[in-house]
């Protein structure tokens, strides 16, 4: 295991790799966003990037399709996207569509087109569409009652239709959805729909009892759907659905304690194990066996 250090010259909220593992985006209550090349064991600071006004809770890479491109989300209200170009980073676009922090950004799946969804602490998500000619389509809606934590993704691709041989599974492909994660103790699903040209409340999956502080949902093209929730009550939730051709999923739920508060669940890229982390500085990985029922399998204790 590698060990960066002194990274930023306050505390560390988020780091991701890009899509191939070559470059590492930090943010942090410094008000930066630090960009890494990463080879094997060694990084070296490509570039610092400034424009925040406050603490830059998360970044997110999009897909390469789209060129070097990161999303920034920060305390100041404000949604950046920088981009690459020539080697030298740059401001693409500012979005400022939120009267309180934002929490959370996350891209969709690249067969959805370069859209970015962002939660924030004024209770809204905002959907930001780039446009082939350079401008952003813009959605705005109320999402929670008190403020929105996290917002996540579906796969583009419906719930078991790599595995279905009929004609139907073509028409359900590419099927804007994602979950949202809320101070308001509840996880939500939307869906985009063209008919009100705007994203529309699914389902409410109740289960916590305090703060929902991230979501994640499995990148697994299965015919069931998972969705990981973290809260303040000191639980994950598993959500578990299968796929129920067109009417409305049922989900299921499975309760993981924890001894402190859970701040963090993320996905492997294949959609079977589940990192969770929380304030007791360990991360679990949690796996479901034969039998439906959830494991540990892995515990990491931060030094």
């Amino acid at each position: 295991m590698t060990q960066l250090t002194n990274l930023h010259d306050d505390m560390i909220h988020d780091a991701v790799l890009d899509y191939y593992g070559r470059r590492l985006a930090t943010c942090s209550s410094d008000r930066t966003i630090k960009i890494y090349e990463v080879e094997g064991e060694t990084h070296r600071l490509i570039d610092t990037l400034k424009g925040h006004d406050g603490p830059v809770w998360q970044v997110s890479w999009a897909h390469p399709k789209f060129g070097n491109i990161l999303a920034s989300a920060s305390y100041d209200g404000r949604v950046i996207i920088w981009q690459e170009k020539n080697g030298v980073w740059g401001k693409l676009a500012e979005h400022a569509n939120h009267q309180a922090s934002v929490n959370s950004v996350q891209w969709a799946p690249h067969e959805l087109g370069a859209v970015l969804a962002c939660a924030s602490s004024d209770g809204k998500v905002s959907i930001l569409e780039y446009k082939e000619d350079g401008s952003w389509d813009t959605k705005v809606f109320q999402a929670h009652a008190i403020g929105c934590n996290a917002a996540s993704w579906a796969p583009a691709t419906a719930p078991g239709s790599i595995v279905q041989t009929s004609g139907s599974a073509q028409n359900a492909s590419n099927v804007r959805r994602f979950v949202s994660g809320g101070s308001d103790n509840l996880v939500k699903i939307w869906h985009w729909s063209p008919e009100h040209n705007n994203y529309l409340e699914e389902a409410v999956l109740e289960g916590h009892s305090d703060w929902v502080r991230d979501v994640a949902w499995a990148p697994s093209i299965l015919p069931k759907s998972y969705i990981a929730s973290a809260s303040q009550d000191k639980s994950a939730i598993i959500w578990t659905a299968s796929s129920n051709g067109d009417g409305p999923q049922q989900w299921q739920k499975k309760v993981l304690q924890f001894d402190s508060v859970v701040w963090r669940v993320s996905w492997s890229l294949s959609g079977n194990a589940l990192a969770v982390s929380g304030g007791d500085n360990k991360v679990t990985v949690w796996k479901e066996n034969l039998k439906g029922e959830w494991e540990k399998t892995r515990v990491e204790e931060s030094v």
